[in-house]
């Protein structure tokens, strides 16, 4: 009886070490899963198909004000989507936080875009960005004013332009 007992306690232990070990492996799968998943701010509203092609989404983090001749916002890209082609009067900066992208002036190559790579647009210069055909793309935009305009719309990149960039 005694060594039914011992087998009872080694299999009911053993049980429990899988258990605690899978429990653990779940564990650590969630955590990896919502920081892959995590963005630094949240996805924000979605913006119009009068100037972006697919997805594309801002969450404001600040407004111009009396101090700041800028708007800051965080612009999260679907796989595929992009801006139109535009440009800024007084220039823009682009912070790439996530995923792949890409930025492009008219008349060069695009530029392929990652998390950490910084873009200085200069002012009245022709352009676009988004993701790319496979990633999502998130970065910062910090979009200076002229007196009260900070953007002029121009046409959409056609999916003949954005598919030359998705080859490379």
């Amino acid at each position: 009886m005694g060594t039914f007992i011992k087998n009872i306690f080694i299999v009911l232990s053993a049980s429990i070490l899988i258990w605690m070990a899978g429990c653990s492996i779940k564990n650590q799968q969630r955590i990896m899963s919502e920081q892959t998943n995590s963005s630094i701010f949240p996805k924000g509203e979605p913006l119009p198909a009068s100037y972006f092609t697919g997805n594309a989404f801002v969450y404001p983090l600040a407004s111009r004000d009396k101090n700041n001749e800028f708007a800051l916002g965080s612009v999260t890209f679907e796989p595929g989507a992009r801006t139109h082609w535009h440009t800024h009067p007084k220039g823009q900066v682009l912070i790439a936080t996530e995923g792949d992208g890409f930025y492009q002036q008219k008349g060069k190559p695009a530029q392929a875009l990652k998390k950490g790579d910084v873009v200085n647009i200069p002012e009245d210069t022709e352009h676009w960005h988004g993701a790319s055909a496979t990633s999502k793309f998130v970065h910062i935009a910090i979009t200076n004013y002229k007196d009260e305009q900070n953007v002029v719309w121009l046409a959409a990149v056609t999916d003949q332009e954005y598919a030359t960039v998705n080859q490379k």
